[in-house]
């Protein structure tokens, strides 16, 4: 398979660099130099064409909730309005979801974006249910929830607004400031033990985020956004993963910076590259650091018993090896030293009040 030409301008503000096929096509299509100047004048005309736009379709679901049994996994239940992420975070381990829609997890998973139009009304009924048991509900496991997309459809809201009025605890998981607008909902339901938030800081230098998370918020605005978050009386926890060797190598400033804004709970992953992630990013690597992408790499393998993945539950999360043991040392060490993770919030579960149909009321 030849190697395909693509030229550095084609990612300003996005993530991905092609439209890598998905593992479900049978044809690959890769551009080569045919001797005749070719590859050089379709980067020329690249350089005229507009930035690529982002569309946005809906989709009816019929059911929200997922539900996990996964040992590595530390809640039951989580939902997302979302299906593919504008922000074009490289790593992102959801791109190959993509694929069951026929779509690229490379550009299209950030450019072709898919709306959960009818998610309160099917969470609704989920909650309703007679067998419904609730658990803490986690919002924006797979896909960031306040991404650019949320501040015209409010799809998150909506769904925090339903959890308002049946009492029901739920946590978020985020890389933008946005969340600060529904803070008239957080932060009344963190007061009662129903809500917290976890910001994803991977890194603080700010030219590595925009390649590695193109349109996620700028990393000292979302330590603005921690700061803002506790101050209003929100539990917030910060995710300083995924760790990736020779890449962002910032952990304990991150933690501290963090620390000092408001957070009080912390954990990590090192990078998984399931499936189509893998070859996006050692595309990433040979645009961006071209001489430490093999040693990069094999660091990786090095903690995943010398595959690019191993989906085993007992090491996807953390890895395995003398490369992992590292990081994880260095996580603990700097935790303990700052103070992470003393305390817990347990959430209440017995505020719970299952919701009448859609447009009823209350006399309660």
């Amino acid at each position: 398979m030849a190697d395909a030409f693509i030229p550095l301008h084609a990612l300003k503000g996005r993530g991905a660099a092609t439209r890598l096929p998905h593992r479900f096509e049978r044809d690959a299509r890769n551009a080569f130099d045919d001797g005749w100047g070719t590859l050089e004048e379709g980067a020329a005309d690249a350089e005229d064409l507009p930035p690529l736009a982002t569309e946005v379709r809906f989709e009816d679901v019929k059911s929200v909730l997922t539900h996990n049994d996964s040992p590595d996994v530390p809640f039951d239940s989580s939902l997302n309005p979302y299906r593919g992420c504008e922000h074009g975070c490289i790593y992102c381990f959801a791109r190959p979801t993509h694929s069951y829609l026929n779509l690229s997890p490379g550009l299209d998973f950030e450019t072709k974006l898919i709306a959960k139009r009818n998610i309160v009304e099917v969470l609704r009924a989920e909650l309703g249910r007679k067998s419904y048991v609730p658990s803490p509900i986690v919002i924006g496991t797979a896909t960031d929830c306040y991404q650019p997309i949320e501040r015209e459809l409010r799809l998150t809201r909506s769904v925090i607004e339903l959890l308002k009025e049946t009492r029901h605890p739920f946590g978020l998981v985020t890389k933008s400031s946005a969340v600060e607008h529904d803070l008239d909902l957080i932060a009344p339901m963190a007061a009662e033990r129903l809500a917290a938030v976890y910001v994803t800081i991977t890194t603080l230098d700010g030219e590595l985020a925009r390649k590695l998370e193109p349109r996620a918020a700028a990393p000292y605005r979302r330590l603005r956004t921690v700061r803002t978050l506790a101050e209003a009386g929100v539990p917030v926890g910060v995710s300083v993963g995924p760790q990736i060797p020779f890449v962002n190598e910032d952990m304990e400033q991150v933690l501290e910076a963090a620390w000092e804004a408001g957070a009080r709970s912390a954990f990590y992953t090192v990078i998984r590259l399931p499936w189509e992630v893998a070859p996006l990013f050692k595309q990433w690597l040979e645009l961006h650091y071209p001489q430490r992408a093999a040693r990069i790499m094999a660091r990786i393998r090095e903690m995943r018993g010398g595959k690019d993945y191993d989906a085993d539950f007992a090491t996807r999360m953390k890895g395995s090896g003398l490369w992992s043991d590292l990081i994880r040392q260095r996580f603990e060490k700097a935790t303990n030293r700052i103070g992470f993770n003393r305390e817990r919030t347990v959430q209440d579960l017995s505020a719970f009040r299952p919701p009448g149909a859609a447009g009823q009321g209350s006399l309660f």
